[in-house]
């Protein structure tokens, strides 16, 4: 590869903007088109495995929700689910926690004056068969793959800190 990316056949790295490839780490170009692919097939499975564990119609944000107020069993606080999410818009949260208690997969509560969200049996049901459902096609698919458990752990590491540094990018372009 040549300093800007280019491969050596010409092609160059795989972007969706060749202008910001051309960078200081023409590399960094390539994440984010991998993050932007990746987010979207991501979100879309999540939306039809739901659908095949029973659940139609739910938004790629709703299972987020489900999931998380389904961990460890234990009441979240809307401003914990926003939190662990980095999700900035809590009334985005809020929709999401409404619509899921119209549908019984969780019952709000208070403690304090903070609202809180807990998993119900029907919830947590749920959550159990949409892990069913990931396991024999999700799991069982990238397992064929062959990829490295430790890769993919080092991978989300990875991604985790380079979030960090969108986050402080963030702050700077915020405050230009």
């Amino acid at each position: 590869m040549s300093a800007r990316g280019d491969r050596a056949d010409g092609v160059g790295p795989v972007v969706s903007s060749a202008h910001l490839a051309r960078s200081g780490l023409p590399a960094l170009s390539e994440v984010e088109f991998a993050l932007t692919m990746s987010n979207h097939a991501y979100q879309r499975w999540m939306v039809r495995c739901m659908t095949a564990a029973g659940a139609p119609g739910m938004s790629a944000l709703e299972v987020l929700v489900l999931h998380l107020v389904h961990h460890r069993a234990r009441a979240k606080t809307l401003a914990d689910i926003c939190l662990v999410l980095h999700i900035e818009d809590t009334h985005l949260v809020n929709y999401a926690v409404r619509k899921l208690a119209a549908q019984g997969y969780v019952a709000t509560g208070r403690s304090g004056k903070e609202k809180t969200v807990a998993v119900t049996e029907a919830g947590a049901a749920l959550c159990t068969r949409y892990g069913e459902v990931r396991e024999a096609l999700l799991v069982r698919s990238a397992r064929e793959l062959g990829i490295d458990a430790a890769e993919l752990s080092r991978l989300a590491r990875l991604l985790r800190a380079l979030s960090g540094s969108y986050d402080q990018a963030a702050r700077g372009a915020a405050a230009l």
